[in-house]
């Protein structure tokens, strides 16, 4: 199953299964963007709308994406919002959807699923307006490392979704070289306990004013 279609699949039950990554990547969220100010947020990969209801309560408008139209379909159900665009696009393939800057631009859980990350980031620094910043919140490679891997169970079966391991400095080179410097770096851990593998990975980049 390739990953859109995993999604299409998961969105069924993404909102209400057991799923560790998700939550505590919400949480990590919300506590890294909660001193930062923007207007306008640009959030790829919005999926279900999990994240995108507390990002409304900090900024004037905000463009949602996701390739997953049953993921979409979701979030828009939850959400009701004149401040609020949702829409359709692959982001492995031209930006097009957009040709405004951002504030902010936000990726949860997203480019685990991406294979390029220079093309992400190329896409992100034409985007971003100066002074603006990006948020990513990642599965951490620790437990990619250890054989995690987004997945879930269906009736037929355990359903694993296509993933790239990026090592740490991957993330760094890639955004360095379209001129964003990072800029705050943080670990989540399962019931915050730091003996254990750490689950989430944070990072946050600025584009110089």
């Amino acid at each position: 199953m390739n990953t859109k279609d995993a999604y299409n699949t998961w969105s069924e039950q993404y909102d209400t299964n057991f799923n560790r990554t998700r939550d505590l990547e919400g949480l990590a969220l919300k506590q890294v963007l909660g001193e930062v100010s923007f207007k306008t947020c640009l959030e790829i990969g919005c999926g279900t709308g999990k994240n995108t209801q507390w990002l409304l309560t900090k900024a004037d408008k905000v463009v949602a994406v996701d390739f997953s139209l049953e993921m979409l379909s979701k979030a828009k159900a939850k959400i009701n919002s004149e401040n609020i665009h949702f829409m359709e696009a692959d982001i492995t393939q031209p930006w097009t959807f957009t040709n405004q800057q951002f504030d902010l631009i936000v990726f949860s859980l997203v480019l685990e699923h991406i294979e390029d990350l220079d093309f992400i980031f190329q896409n992100i620094s034409n985007l971003l307006a100066p002074g603006g910043h990006v948020y990513v919140g990642e599965l951490h490679p620790f437990k990619q490392y250890s054989g995690t891997k987004a997945r879930f169970e269906t009736e037929n079966g355990l359903q694993i979704v296509p993933c790239f391991t990026h090592h740490l400095s991957e993330f760094v080179e890639s955004a360095k070289n379209f001129g964003l410097a990072i800029t705050d770096v943080n670990e989540y851990f399962d019931d915050n306990d730091k003996q254990s593998i750490p689950r989430i990975l944070t990072m946050l980049f600025n584009k110089k004013a």
